[in-house]
C-alpha cells in the first residue's frame, strides 16, 4: 500500500525551478526550429548562456536538454573557445559570390530606370552594362533584397464605361 506521505508527495506541485527549465526547454525548441529552417548559426547569447552553464558545473547532457542543442554543440563551443578565446559563429565556407555583389550595387539603378521591365528585360539590359549574365532567378533575388515589389504601373488608363440609353441597347447616349 501506498503511503500518505508519498500521495501528498506526488499532488504536491513542482518546485518553481523545475518549471523554470521546463519553460525554458520550450522557449529554445521553438528557436531551435527557427534556426534549423535556414540553416543559421545560433545566436551569441545562446552560446554565451550554454557556456555559463558548463562554467557552473551543470551536466552537458542536461545543458543540451534545456537549450535545445546537441552535445556534440556544446563541445565544439568548449573546443573553440579553448582555442580562440570566443564562440563568434564561423564565416560560411565557400567560395564569395561572384555576381551578387555586382548585382546588388547596380540593379536599383536599373530598376529606376526601367521599372516596368520584365525579368527577363532585366537580364539582357544587365548583360549589355556590365557584362555579367545573370539568371531571372538572381534578379529576383536580388529585387527581393532590395525590397522592389514586382507591381508593375497600370500602362494604359482604364476602361471607360459608357452610359447606354436603356438596359440592352447597343448605342450609347451621346
Amino acid at each position: 500500500m501506498m503511503s500518505f506521505e508519498w500521495i501528498q508527495m506526488a499532488t504536491m506541485p513542482r518546485t518553481i525551478s523545475v518549471e523554470l527549465i521546463q519553460a525554458t526547454r520550450a522557449v529554445y525548441r521553438r528557436v531551435e526550429r527557427c534556426y534549423t529552417i535556414g540553416m543559421k548559426a545560433y545566436s551569441q547569447d545562446l552560446r554565451q548562456r550554454v557556456l555559463r552553464a558548463v562554467d557552473a558545473g551543470q551536466r552537458q547532457a542536461e545543458i543540451a536538454k534545456t537549450f535545445a542543442v546537441s552535445v556534440a554543440t556544446i563541445k565544439r563551443y568548449l573546443k573553440q573557445r579553448r582555442e580562440t578565446g570566443h564562440v563568434q559563429p564561423k564565416a560560411i565556407p565557400g567560395r564569395p559570390a561572384k555576381k551578387g555583389a555586382v548585382l546588388q550595387a547596380h540593379l536599383r539603378a536599373q530598376l529606376e530606370a526601367h521599372p516596368d521591365a520584365t525579368r527577363e528585360a532585366h537580364c539582357q539590359l544587365f548583360k549589355a552594362e556590365h557584362g555579367l549574365e545573370v539568371s531571372t532567378a538572381s534578379i529576383s533575388r536580388a529585387r527581393a533584397a532590395l525590397g522592389w515589389t514586382r507591381k508593375k504601373r497600370p500602362s494604359v488608363p482604364g476602361n471607360r464605361i459608357r452610359r447606354l440609353e436603356r438596359p440592352g441597347a447597343s448605342k450609347p447616349v451621346s
